[in-house]
């Protein structure tokens, strides 16, 4: 008996990120950033004349022009929330600025409306980035396409007869007809699914399809992280937005524009900046009660000490000092920006999360349930081991040319992956005859004179221990062969020529090169080994659960089952997150506190169901998105700890001693900032890597 092992290189789906650089470059088109700039450069030219001697007048305009500049769109956005019972924190901030003008501090008046204008500017870039850095997948997708003037008929239409009184026309190969269909270029909105289009070399595709015709590379990193172009044929999934290399292809439309896979995840990432954080919602509750409590603080401040006789400048100074410092702005900046900038960086490296609430949720994980179809394993039959019979006179490489002519014409998977390893080792396919597929057995097809047989052992193997009698010896060997791979967890086919078993195939569904280590950070990060939730059978189950590293396997389970095994992990206190492909563990996905989804270029139901996706079936990123989530809630209790030491510490210097308007404001305006910028850290390369490497 002669065994060979078929090495598979695993797909290296190291992160092939967006760029980020030169994005400052937009900042200049935010209506923020340019009133920010203007006050800025009136409050320094004021500055200046005031330091220079200059006319008080020209002094005082330039200020009260900062003041407009800088003021009037957070004084008129405040406005429109107190007409709908809201009080805003801006409004609070431009009535402290006039307030300190009206005494006299003009001065320390445009300081604050700078550094607010300033704090307002940087929050809106933050925003900015945090979209574009995503968003900007839809900017890939080209604005028109060459839409071919014919659609391939269907096998059915091609085959049939001729309508009454019609000639039967030759057969035209289909080259030939698209070639000789017209040519038109239409917006990508424009076309219908069913609709050709014709992509040449170095053009971006323009819509989610099927190659019809023709073969090329397509760079379709992009969608799926793929480090490397991706052959495409006849037959093979084409994606909007990815880059055709060489060769033109022909593409059948199966998505209009608008529910491609770019566009759809741009309605994710707008999903997610619209949703709030658990943080961010109470915090909201709270504020409003808080500004309301600060301006009663503030008025009382002012009017109490006024009863007992102490001077008005003075007094009221030290009481817009305490409404400055004692407003909550970095308490309000301190949870989303970090959530959103850490759901914009996941995105870049294919991992979509659809909300804040999913991003605060998936670092609370303390067990995670891992299906093995799809998740473990990439879920496509692969060809890992021939076992040629003892005697047989066929080397490896001839049975296995053999086999893919005669399991060429079959759609079954295994056939195909049967195909697939024949081309990866360039054997040359022969040309077949009498082919015939039996359902639940195999097939049979004469190739180069030979009866070829590829099936499954039960169907074929009784047959040949009744020949003659070494065929009976060569069927008892072969079925211990079957017995052994599927001990170790293959799907075993039997290969028989001209009656004669010759070898037997072990197919597996391959584990992911990145299964084991996956695991591995998993259990360092929630301290529990991860359970693998399957429907397979127990042998084929436990080979994988083996390999990856996972002790703890429950198999045999309907998706009823894997929701029920989640609910009893969630009773004994865990907070649990599944992994699925998203779509016979939808259940399960929706039932857990947070579901991911192994999306590849992302189904349908896979984009419902789960809360985050792995665009790129990386299942590294699983790890590295829940470490970053958990590395952005600190971040946001850092900040909270920031915002209230400031608060704290301003509001106790100007109620116990004396804090000069210019220092409150820098340093009231100076947390902000602070806050602000350490959420942005999360949008950084950096903040990826070190997650992963941690």
């Amino acid at each position: 008996m002669t065994v060979e092992t078929i090495a598979r290189d695993g797909t290296d789906s190291a992160a092939r990120l967006l760029p980020t650089d030169g994005w400052w470059r937009s900042a200049w088109s935010l209506a923020e950033v340019r009133w920010a700039a203007a006050a800025t450069a009136l409050f320094l030219a004021g500055l200046a004349v005031q330091l220079a001697g200059g006319p008080g007048g020209v002094s005082w305009s330039l200020f009260i022009a900062c003041y407009v500049a800088g003021g009037w769109e957070p004084g008129w956005a405040g406005l429109q929330e107190l007409r709908n019972k809201r009080l805003d924190v801006d409004l609070l901030m431009v009535a402290a600025a006039i307030g300190a003008a009206a005494i006299g501090q003009v001065l320390d008046g445009g300081l604050l409306i700078v550094i607010f204008a300033t704090s307002g500017a940087l929050e809106a870039v933050a925003t900015k980035r945090t979209e574009d850095s995503v968003r900007g997948l839809l900017d890939l997708a080209p604005d028109t396409a060459t839409r071919v003037g014919t659609t391939r008929p269907s096998p059915a239409e091609e085959h049939a007869a001729p309508p009454p009184g019609k000639t039967a026309r030759p057969p035209v190969a289909w080259e030939e007809i698209v070639w000789a269909a017209g040519e038109e270029k239409v917006r990508v909105a424009e076309l219908a699914v069913g609709e050709v289009i014709l992509v040449r070399p170095g053009e971006r595709i323009g819509a989610d399809g099927t190659v019809l015709d023709g073969a090329g590379e397509v760079d379709q990193a992009t969608i799926t992280g793929e480090p490397l172009p991706v052959d495409k044929a006849a037959g093979d999934e084409v994606f909007a937005g990815t880059l055709n290399g060489t060769g033109a292809l022909r593409v059948r439309v199966d998505r209009p524009a608008e529910e491609s896979v770019v566009a759809r995840i741009a309605g994710l990432v707008e999903e997610a900046a619209r949703t709030k954080a658990r943080t961010q919602l109470f915090i909201e509750k709270v504020e409003q009660r808080y500004s309301i409590g600060m301006v009663v603080a503030t008025v009382a401040l002012f009017l109490i000490p006024l009863l007992f006789g102490q001077p008005v400048t003075p007094t009221l100074l030290r009481a817009m000092t305490f409404m400055i410092v004692a407003s909550p702005c970095a308490v309000v900046l301190a949870t989303m920006p970090p959530l959103l900038a850490a759901i914009a960086n996941a995105g870049r490296h294919g991992v979509l999360v659809k909300s804040a609430v999913v991003m605060e949720q998936l670092g609370a994980t303390s067990q995670v349930a891992l299906d093995k179809t799809g998740t473990l394993t990439r879920g496509t039959p692969q060809l890992a081991e021939i076992r040629l019979v003892a005697g047989t006179r066929f080397s490896s490489d001839e049975i296995l040319a053999l086999a893919a002519s005669a399991e060429h014409p079959s759609e079954h998977p295994l056939g195909t992956a049967i195909v697939a390893a024949a081309r990866e080792r360039g054997l040359r396919l022969k040309p077949v005859d009498s082919f015939t597929a039996t359902a639940g057995s195999g097939v049979t097809a004469v190739v180069d004179g030979l009866k070829v047989r590829i099936g499954t052992p039960a169907a074929f193997l009784p047959d040949a221990t009744f020949n003659a009698r070494p065929a009976a010896q060569a069927g008892r060997t072969a079925l211990v062969e079957v017995q052994d791979l599927r001990g170790a967890g293959a799907t075993a086919v039997v290969v028989l020529i001209d009656g004669d078993p010759v070898a037997v195939l072990g197919i597996f569904d391959e584990v992911r090169s990145e299964a084991a280590e996956a695991v591995e950070e998993l259990a360092r990060l929630t301290g529990k080994t991860p359970v693998l939730l399957t429907g397979d059978n127990a042998v084929t189950a436990k080979q994988v659960a083996s390999a990856v590293g996972i002790t703890d396997l429950r198999a045999d389970l309907l998706p009823d089952g894997k929701v029920a095994a989640v609910q009893e992990l969630q009773g004994a206190g865990e907070r649990v997150t599944v992994v699925g492909d998203g779509i016979n563990d939808a259940p399960a996905l929706a039932v857990a506190q947070a579901g991911i989804a192994m999306g590849g270029a992302g189904s349908d139901l896979t984009l419902q169901t789960a809360d985050a996706i792995v665009v790129r079936d990386d299942l590294s990123t699983i790890p590295a998105v829940i470490a970053l989530s958990r590395r952005a809630r600190r971040v946001v209790i850092a900040n909270l700890v920031i915002a209230a030491t400031f608060i704290t510490g301003l509001v106790i210097w100007d109620l116990f001693g004396h804090l000069p308007l210019p220092l409150g404001v820098a340093g009231h305006e100076g947390s902000t900032v602070i806050v602000g910028l350490n959420g942005l850290r999360l949008l950084r390369n950096a903040a990826w890597n070190g997650v992963r490497a941690g």
